[in-house]
């Protein structure tokens, strides 16, 4: 890739005052490489592979069908979860690690809308995510009239809370624009009319200082893959408030979700609070690789994470509308607005970032026409962000993008 021009006294200055500096040690990370893609697939921290190799040889190998008791695979779902509550303002008791996130949402929409028969209408944000539109779409067809999904523009959305809505369901950070809705007020509007708020954290936990109890959500999901860094399919998470816990079923009447399990009776009787939202076995090397990243994370102040969050977006804004006059940011303009990741729009961009990623910054793209940029502050520096906008600078004035084999779509952008 060739040598990177050196970096301003001011961005070295950052990175050395940067409480969170020290945590980019505990990554597996190329030092030729940029990685501003860690809210699609968060980085190997270094403690994984061990903490695998371990589930795999010792528990699985050598204690075989034992460890279910001696390494309590059995617990591992409230365990985890346990661990990613501290993380978004949670009971350890409100939250499992289990299943993906589509089918978490699938178990926390479905139960709303049975705690409320009288209300049909579950409301969505239009370009929501989507896996959400298309779950919440299933549900509809499997429930019939008993329900309806309806969605709306963000600006209109609020207004469209009514008497008939079970359940509002939004993606805190929105997945492209990035855009951040004000949790405590969304939740209180639904409560108004009555409505169930559910919020999908799949962009927030791990990068925001997320507060679900200070906000009084009902139900929530988030992904383990992303800011978690629990690797590619990760289990997920789910969140119950416990005011809930003791009238909501879940419509995925699993027989880990049963009261007792291993008596194997063929009536189902849901487990006491959150665990009755468990469904099959829960995946104990994928549980393992999640909680080694938990780990890790310690005691992180996630207030400091969204503080250094806020500042490497703020500074790759600035640099951008420096370095790459022309090249609009379609992400909310204010920090508070926003999470962690920008994007910015070009009519190339496909091919803009396959030119990136060749020079060893790796973003991604987003249809139709967006670069997408996350800003992990576990491991992405003030240093990597003047770098990646300096080449981002160059392959847009040379446009090295022409190229046609950056045209060339993958199965994967």
């Amino acid at each position: 890739m060739g040598s990177r021009p050196r970096t301003p006294a001011k961005i070295d200055r950052l990175d050395r005052d940067d409480p969170l500096a020290a945590l980019r040690d505990a990554f597996n990370l190329d030092p030729h490489v940029i990685y501003l893609d860690g809210n699609s697939l968060g980085a190997l921290p270094k403690a994984t592979a061990g903490r695998l190799a371990q589930a795999v040889s010792r528990e699985w190998g050598e204690g075989l069908i034992k460890s279910w008791n001696t390494h309590d695979w059995i617990g591992a779902p409230q365990r985890v979860g346990g661990k990613i509550a501290r993380l978004i303002g949670a009971q350890s008791d409100e939250v499992l690690a289990t299943d993906s996130t589509s089918v978490n949402l699938f178990k926390l929409v479905g139960a709303a809308t049975m705690l409320a028969p009288a209300r049909r209408t579950i409301l969505s944000e239009a370009g929501n995510f989507p896996t959400d539109l298309y779950v919440m779409g299933g549900l509809e067809a499997l429930l019939g009239r008993k329900v309806k999904l309806r969605v709306a523009p963000a600006e209109s959305l609020l207004s469209e809370i009514d008497q008939d809505t079970a359940a509002v369901v939004l993606t805190h950070v929105h997945y492209a624009a990035g855009r951040r809705w004000p949790m405590a007020e969304i939740t209180a509007r639904a409560h108004a009319k009555g409505a169930m708020m559910i919020w999908d954290l799949s962009h927030s936990a791990g990068a925001l200082a997320v507060d679900l109890n200070g906000a009084a959500a009902d139900l929530a999901v988030g992904c383990g893959y992303k800011y978690l860094n629990g690797g590619p399919g990760a289990p997920a998470f789910l969140f119950v408030a416990r005011r809930h816990q003791a009238m909501i079923r879940s419509p995925l009447s699993g027989w880990m979700g049963h009261e007792a399990p291993f008596a194997f009776a063929d009536d189902y009787q849901p487990a006491a609070g959150v665990d009755r939202f468990l469904c099959g076995t829960p995946p104990i090397l994928g549980l393992a690789a999640l909680e080694a990243s938990l780990d890790m994370l310690g005691e992180v102040d996630m207030a400091a994470v969204e503080a250094k969050g806020a500042a490497l977006t703020e500074l790759f804004i600035a640099l951008a509308a420096s370095r790459c006059p022309g090249l609009p940011l379609a992400s909310p303009r204010a920090a508070k607005d926003r999470g962690l990741h920008l994007c910015f729009r070009h009519v190339d961009a496909y091919a803009v970032m396959q030119a990136l990623i060749e020079r060893g910054v790796i973003g991604d793209f987003r249809a139709p026409d967006l670069l997408r940029f996350g800003f992990s502050p576990l491991y992405v520096s003030y240093r990597d962000v003047w770098n990646a906008v300096e080449i981002l600078a160059d392959v847009l004035e040379s446009r090295a993008f022409d190229d046609p084999r950056h045209h060339r779509r993958s199965a994967v952008t």
